[in-house]
């Protein structure tokens, strides 16, 4: 466990030398990789979302891919698709871009919703059938996408169903002033491009396929799984929501408070683990209720209630 948290820890100064704070972010990306599932990125333009994904991929010996969603985007675009073969008069399949181990999409909400929906079946099939065959994804599969939450025209909202595929939805906010000065700072004295180029891959494929099964051996107490299964029931008994979460919600927080558990080089989990991986578990699988919307409640602010609400075990 020991190994694990170091080499985590490498990943993290070696995306600190381009970006600047998002330390939340960055650590739930690093719990989203040991707990083998993908992640959703919210936020304004310019926040990072995008070039903090790229970072993170170069820190791995993976694969990488990325794929910018538009509107005129096809399920072929994304999976690939049969080419005629002159030579031997036969179909040969192209793999499309997905075929990847690290895939960042772009705007994931630019796409009709067939594109977005063979998108999701790959995600939770890790597997797809062209004509016939059976293509399996190479592990790991990991897949980022980000999304803009303030422009909405030329968009395709994600089903609520959907955005259940993802273990992790990642709010990112603006910097703080003294952030705000060091990004700055780093742009005027031109030293970004260097720093990109000198992100170093301190983790192979294989090394991370061991943390990710090391991560699965993690101790939960008794107690514990239960504190997980009333966190997800009082989501669907709640009176602010018109939607709770499903059983997913609740494999979810328990696999990524493991993560969170490992990255802390712990060999077990405790209730602050769970806490800290409620909010942007369960963000995206719960709905406010209409007039509470109306009110300003946010599902950020009702996870937090309920979580105050039910007694911690010790």
């Amino acid at each position: 466990m020991t190994e694990l948290s170091e080499s985590l820890a490498k990943v993290k100064s070696e995306i600190a030398k381009v970006i600047v704070g998002q330390e939340s972010m960055i650590e739930h990306l690093l719990v989203a990789l040991l707990s083998n599932g993908h992640v959703i990125i919210e936020g304004v333009p310019g926040v990072a979302k995008t070039i903090t994904a790229k970072l993170l991929a170069r820190t791995i010996s993976v694969g990488f891919s990325r794929i910018q969603f538009t509107p005129d985007l096809m399920p072929s675009d994304i999976l690939g698709t049969s080419v005629f073969n002159v030579k031997n008069t036969e179909f040969e399949f192209k793999k499309g871009p997905i075929f990847s181990n690290f895939i960042l999409i772009d705007e994931i909400n630019r796409s009709p919703a067939k594109t977005q929906a063979a998108l999701f079946e790959v995600m939770e099939e890790r597997q797809i059938t062209m004509d016939g065959t059976l293509y399996k994804m190479e592990q790991p599969f990991l897949v980022v996408a980000t999304q803009n939450p303030i422009e909405h025209e030329g968009t395709y909202r994600l089903p609520e169903a959907q955005l259940d595929r993802f273990l992790f939805k990642i709010n990112v906010d603006y910097p703080n002033l003294s952030q705000e000065m060091e990004i700055v700072k780093n742009h005027h004295e031109n030293r970004l491009d260097d720093k990109i180029s000198q992100i170093q891959a301190v983790i192979s494929g294989h090394q991370l396929k061991n943390y990710q099964d090391l991560v699965k051996e993690i101790i939960v107490e008794p107690h514990l799984l239960e504190y997980i299964a009333k966190i997800t029931v009082n989501t669907r008994e709640n009176q602010f929501l018109y939607l709770g979460a499903s059983p997913r919600a609740s494999l979810a927080l328990l696999t990524a408070s493991k993560a969170f558990a490992a990255i802390r080089g712990r060999d077990f989990v405790t209730p602050e683990d769970i806490k800290e991986a409620a909010v942007s578990v369960l963000r995206h699988r719960v709905m406010v209720s209409p007039e509470r919307e109306m009110e300003g409640l946010t599902a950020d602010e009702i996870i937090k209630q309920i979580l105050e609400s039910i007694e911690i075990p010790r």
